[in-house]
């Protein structure tokens, strides 16, 4: 019995792991052979080039802008996503007014979830196309310039997407907006997972909101905001809807807002340079792993067990 064991494992795993490598792990292989070639896209023919495109990119000052305006959106957009979701998600479930010992969110929640989780189901070019006129110039009917000059603040009125120096920023505003509800549901989800009792225990020992946060909540949720924290990561190298259909192809003035997904984009099908659209294609998978396996590292640390 045991002497036909591994042929019959063999038998339901060889195909799921063939269809896996088929559909998944081919297309970097791909994808790394052609980075070395000189394939337009357009031709049957590909002319093996060596690591003439990897040289390219290290001398191309346009995708150094975009990899540092990838490296913001790493750093501030899951920042300031996941503390805004440990905020809302907090005060949605244990910040409200406690009656006695109870403790409960504030007034409205299952509302706020609702509203907090709405920019979650809008395509990211929906997202891109609103805020496109929420920033546009006043007499092409950008809302934030009108809302200003409405309450009096007609000074601090800018042409928003024709600053280089705003390009970036805004970019991380929309991403944040656009990804926040989610992660206010899913740690919303992780709190409710606690015992009441944990709380009511720590509010009776005259523990102050901030420190049942940093002592009790934070701890608790740890795996989950660990989970997030890497799929945030993830999804902040990419922006590529949101930076294409706000500031176009080329990244906005100066290319300034630019990022490596639409430098892929531009390569590829602007400049019908697949090799060198599959180069940074590479890199940006470099990144992704080598950033996903930093943070793992980083936040790694021992789970609490609830008795």
């Amino acid at each position: 019995m045991r002497h036909g064991k591994y042929p019959f494992i063999l038998v339901f795993l060889l195909p799921p792991v063939g269809i896996y490598a088929l559909y998944m792990l081919s297309p970097y292989v791909q994808a790394i052979h052609i980075s070395m070639t000189d394939w337009s896209g357009l031709t049957a023919t590909q002319t093996f080039i060596g690591f003439d495109n990897y040289v390219e990119m290290w001398n191309d000052d346009q995708l150094r802008t975009a990899l540092r305006n990838n490296l913001i959106l790493l750093v501030v957009v899951p920042v300031l996503t996941l503390l805004l979701g440990l905020f809302f998600a907090s005060m949605l479930n244990v910040g409200g007014r406690s009656r006695g010992a109870a403790v409960a969110g504030v007034r409205g929640s299952s509302i706020y979830k609702v509203v907090y989780f709405f920019p979650q189901v809008l395509p990211h070019a929906i997202v891109a196309i609103v805020f496109a006129y929420v920033f546009a110039p006043s007499n092409a009917g950008g809302i934030l310039n009108n809302v200003l000059e409405a309450i009096g603040l007609g000074g601090l009125t800018q042409l928003w997407l024709a600053e280089p120096k705003y390009l970036i920023w805004i970019v991380v505003l929309v991403m944040t907006w656009a990804f926040v509800g989610f992660y206010v549901v899913l740690f919303s989800a992780a709190m409710q997972s606690i015992p009441l009792d944990i709380y009511e225990a720590a509010l009776l020992d005259g523990s102050s909101r901030l420190t049942t946060f940093r002592k009790v909540t934070l701890p608790l949720v740890w795996d989950t905001v660990q989970v997030g924290w890497v799929y945030m990561a993830i999804q902040a190298m990419d922006g590529f809807a949101i930076v294409h259909i706000m500031l176009g192809v080329n990244g906005g003035v100066q290319g300034s807002g630019d990022v490596l997904g639409v430098a892929i984009y531009r390569a590829a099908f602007a400049q019908s340079d697949f090799g060198y659209a599959a180069a940074i294609g590479v890199l940006m998978l470099v990144l992704t792993m080598t950033i996903v396996l930093l943070f793992m590292r980083i936040l790694r640390r021992e789970k609490v067990e609830l008795a």
